[in-house]
């Protein structure tokens, strides 16, 4: 292995197998190979004179490239698809008149990239349904296990394990619906030519325009898709780039969230991401287990928040009908947002499959704060039993000054329940006391919502999707 030069991260140490080759120059030379050959076709239907026997020399080539050929060409013309012109005309010498017929250079530049961001979209969603999946078998297990609810990161109301996970499902499926949004505006550019007026397909079509429209038609349709952009420059807008990293960006917000969710839930010890048998926390300190899955996930979310900026500004800088200043951006800010989020995805779902809850824990964090939120019922309890309502709240709020100077002060425990089974005012044992704070008394309709959120907007949409099963990735940590 060569190690004296860099190596991106996401090649070898994050992002899947899959996403990479998506973004692959073997995927994107063998599509534009592709392009080339749906090009001849349409061109040979509609009358030009190009031979069976010229497509069949290309079709025998179209995933045998001569990559070395290729690369010499391009450091003598300068310029990636011509070299592969030329590079595919060498091996096939009678169609080498024909390959790449009428076209500019982003009639298999920019066709392709809107094929793998279609692919590679359609990968992340995968991914999302997975671990939507996981997440809702989580929820659905504990629905109704109380938890300490915190807003601010104070102690607020109940709410349920199963109630929190719900909330890291509901930001999913908004990404799932943008998604399904941007797929379905997604079309193909076609052939455009090099200002976007199809001119040159004219001169080949002796001024038929309806040849030239069926042309773009069956090559749009080679490659599934059933629209292209009505009108465009040379290149498709580059809005398509921003529309889909800033898709990115909400999915990596929504991932974010999760993996900040879970820093803070490990850090009270109510939930743990997987640790594995041989894992090593820190390497100073042995006995820690630090959330480095959900750390790394947080860390590349921002990566590609931030990308968000720079495809719009790529998208507003372009000139006229083209420039070229987007090429060099494009190459890296694109692929590597797709890859980041693959990589976060994957994580996630390694997570999501592994989360280890401990409901001794939680329940020790809900009885340390439960006693002062239960203080109200206590009261309306009292009041029942004949009490005073402004002597019983009174009482109270002296009693709670006590015991939280005593939890603050001292780090003893709460002991507001024994102080309130002790003072006759409220004719209560320590017992009765107890009673009324059993958590499942102050969750609301937490299960419920849980429950019918998983019911009525989950399991629809797992089963429109149907068969999750794939090939889990491997999680370098």
């Amino acid at each position: 292995m060569n190690r004296d030069i860099y190596k991106s991260p996401f090649g070898t140490r994050y992002a899947g197998k899959e996403m990479q080759r998506l973004f692959s120059e073997d995927y994107k030379f063998k599509m534009w190979r592709k392009l080339w050959i749906s090009l001849a076709k349409a061109e040979q239907k509609l009358g030009l004179p190009i031979s069976d026997e010229q497509i069949a020399e290309m079709e025998i080539f179209a995933e045998d490239i001569n990559y070395d050929e290729a690369e010499k060409q391009e450091r003598l013309v300068r310029h990636d698809v011509m070299a592969h012109v030329h590079a595919y005309g060498l091996q096939c010498p009678s169609a080498a008149g024909i390959i790449h017929l009428g076209a500019t250079s982003c009639y298999v530049g920019d066709n392709t990239d809107l094929i793998i961001l279609r692919e590679a979209t359609k990968l992340v969603k995968t991914k999302i349904l997975k671990v939507i999946e996981l997440l809702s078998a989580f929820a659905m297990k504990h629905k109704d296990l109380p938890t300490l609810g915190f807003t601010h990161f104070q102690p607020a109301q109940l709410t349920t394990v199963g109630k929190r996970a719900a909330l890291w499902i509901h930001d999913l499926l908004m990404d799932i619906e943008e998604i399904e949004f941007a797929t379905k505006s997604l079309k193909f550019l076609g052939s455009k030519g090099t200002t976007g007026t199809q001119a040159s397909f004219m001169e080949l079509f002796d001024g038929n325009s309806a040849k030239v429209t069926e042309a773009e038609r069956i090559i749009a349709a080679d490659f599934g898709f059933d629209e292209v952009y009505p009108v465009s420059g040379q290149t498709y807008s580059r809005k398509v780039d921003s529309r889909f990293v800033n898709m990115l960006g909400q999915i990596a917000g929504s991932c974010a969230k999760f993996a900040g969710d879970m820093r803070l839930l490990q850090h009270l010890k109510e939930i743990e991401e997987p640790f594995e048998a041989n894992q090593i926390g820190s390497s100073a300190m042995a006995y820690k287990r630090n959330p480095m899955r959900c750390e790394r996930m947080g860390a590349l979310c921002r990566y590609v928040i931030a990308d968000m900026q720079n495809t719009a500004m790529t998208a507003s800088s372009q000139w006229l009908e083209r420039t070229l200043d987007d090429s060099a951006n494009k190459r890296i800010a694109v692929p590597e947002a797709f890859l980041a989020v693959d990589a976060v995805l994957n994580i996630y779902i390694n997570v999501a499959g592994g989360l280890v809850v401990y409901p001794k824990m939680i329940e020790r964090h809900i009885m340390a704060e439960l006693p002062f939120m239960a203080t109200e019922n206590i009261i309306m309890d009292g009041v029942k039993r004949g009490g005073d309502r402004q002597k019983l709240h009174e009482a109270i709020r002296q009693h709670s000054v006590a015991a939280s100077g005593k939890v603050k002060e001292e780090g003893a425990d709460n002991d507001l329940p024994e102080r309130i089974a002790g003072d006759p005012i409220f004719g209560l044992n320590l017992e009765e006391v107890k009673a009324l704070l059993h958590p499942g008394k102050f969750i609301g309709r937490a299960a419920e919502q849980t429950e019918e959120f998983l019911r009525y907007s989950i399991e629809p949409l797992l089963d429109k999707y149907g068969d999750l099963n794939y090939a889990v990735e491997e999680v370098n940590i």
